[in-house]
């Protein structure tokens, strides 16, 4: 079967895809009730060809499309034709599998400058002082 790219490195296989095809609602006319338009794509996560490092990613980055078994569910029902359907879900799936092959970069840390302390306690005591020149008036 044919391989589908990734990044230059990284590639899936066709056969790690399944898709269902179920009745879609909204437009399509008589055809609606008839054929089914719409694409269920399910991709295992757990036993994928994926990088581990890339799998943590995909899981976090998919939130509620994970199955409790570690599967990805793409719907797709935008279109009215099976194939657009399929081509939309399949864009998807490479879209976040592109986002998660991307390595975050690490954080260096940093501490304040000395004028960022100062004028970060200058606006402190300016607030400071509006909000005391707010109060009832004194023991008059």
């Amino acid at each position: 079967m044919a391989s589908i790219p990734i990044t230059p490195s990284i590639a899936i296989d066709e056969a790690e895809l399944e898709e269902v095809f179920v009745r879609a609602s909204g437009p399509g006319g008589q055809n609606v009730n008839k054929v089914s338009t719409a694409v269920e794509l399910r991709f295992n996560v757990a036993t994928s060809s994926l990088p581990d490092d890339m799998k943590a990613r995909l899981v976090t980055l998919a939130g509620r499309r994970l199955t409790a078994d570690g599967v990805l569910l793409i719907d797709s029902r935008e279109h009215r034709t099976q194939g657009m359907n399929r081509e939309a879900a399949r864009a998807r799936l490479v879209t976040l599998l592109r986002t998660a092959a991307e390595r975050p970069k690490r954080r260096r840390a940093t501490r304040p400058s000395r004028a960022s302390k100062e004028r970060r306690i200058d606006s402190k005591k300016k607030r400071s002082a509006l909000k005391a020149g707010r109060g009832r008036g004194g023991d008059d």
